[in-house]
């Protein structure tokens, strides 16, 4: 039986959410489970791989969250899927550079694949670092999430209003030969009761992902008992108008979603207006969303390349604010990926929003 078979095995047809899920994270097959996507010959790169840079000022950035925080004598960091173990790896360097707080942190990497784990095992040597299957093994001190193409990933649903019906958008796959898109009538879940507002209201296309809905709350649980705060860096977008931003990746090109189930990256393009209510309606506090060439500017990447440019050969030099381009110029990375920061209400930290 091939994967595709495997997926409809069943049913001839399943709920978009669950074509995706099986695609990324089916233990054998998915796209997830069994490869590393991430390097300059796979299916795409990430803010980490693309420059030391962009790790090292989110690291003085924990390091100045921790100082506002009265300087705690424990806290944690949480990498929400780690991929390749970059980010975390080039973090506990950084680290290093600051003793007090590397004596007392704690980094905890959040990861569902076996095979990223082994990766980043091979990568991370650390006795800082510890694996957590689920966000409730964080018990307490105060905690910093890290979530960088974290939530893009999460498997959505999607819902088209016409002619004043509701439709869910399901995946069939009718005699095995081709995978096709189908619309099914449906009646919409309660919004109100999930998201803990009206969902629907102005909408008449709907993107909507239970996993994302469900992290949030139990990140704020954490934080709105221990303090802290999550900082997301995704491509997304701020109206509150919905569209379908549904997408597919292969070695670094756009491709079919229902081509070759198990062998392409599907995401989605994170709302952070939904984003932004539903973590108020629980209770943090969302001090701004940026575009991540602006935040990263203000935290002072450019600056910091200027520093290490020093006593450089040009071609280091030139290697140096090439990759900087990539992650500030808004043609690149720099305006199409967001920056938005929640925190517990009560502290008052917004390095790179003001």
């Amino acid at each position: 039986m091939n994967f595709t078979s495997k997926i409809f095995e069943y049913n001839n047809s399943i709920p978009l959410n669950e074509f995706i899920e099986k695609s990324l994270y089916d233990p054998k097959y998915g796209f997830y489970m069994k490869k590393n996507p991430i390097s300059a010959n796979g299916d795409f790169i990430t803010a980490p791989y693309i420059s030391i840079l962009f790790t090292e000022m989110i690291g003085i950035w924990c390091v100045s969250f921790w100082e506002k925080l009265g300087k705690p004598n424990k806290i944690n960091l949480v990498e929400l899927g780690p991929g390749d173990g970059t980010l975390s790896k080039n973090l506990v360097n950084t680290f290093y550079n600051f003793k007090k707080f590397n004596e007392i942190y704690k980094l905890k990497l959040f990861e569902r694949s076996k095979h990223l784990i082994k990766i980043q095992k091979s990568k991370i040597i650390s006795d800082k670092v510890e694996w957590i299957s689920n966000l409730n093994e964080i018990k307490n001190g105060p905690t910093i999430f890290i979530a960088n193409e974290f939530f893009d990933a999460l498997p959505i649903k999607q819902f088209f209003l016409k002619k004043k019906q509701w439709y869910e958008r399901y995946v069939e796959n009718k005699n095995s030969i081709k995978l096709k898109f189908v619309d099914k009538r449906t009646v919409l879940p309660n919004f109100k009761k999930i998201c803990l507002f009206d969902y629907t209201q102005g909408q008449n296309f709907l993107e909507f992902s239970i996993d994302t809905v469900n992290y949030l709350k139990d990140i704020s649980k954490i934080l709105n008992k221990h303090d802290g705060g999550l900082l997301c860096f995704d491509y997304g977008y701020q109206n509150k108008k919905m569209f379908n931003s549904l997408q597919s990746v292969r070695n670094q090109a756009y491709s079919s979603i229902l081509s070759n189930p198990g062998n392409n990256d599907i995401s989605h393009l994170i709302n952070f207006s939904f984003i932004s209510k539903l973590s108020n309606k629980l209770g943090l506090k969302v001090v701004g969303i940026a575009d991540q060439g602006k935040f990263l500017k203000k935290i002072g990447i450019v600056e910091r390349a200027n520093i290490i440019s020093k006593n450089k050969n040009f071609r280091e030099i030139k290697n140096i604010y090439f990759r900087l381009k990539r992650l500030i110029d808004p043609g690149q990375m720099g305006k199409i990926f967001k920056v938005i920061f929640l925190k517990k209400r009560s502290n008052k930290f917004d390095l790179g929003f003001k």
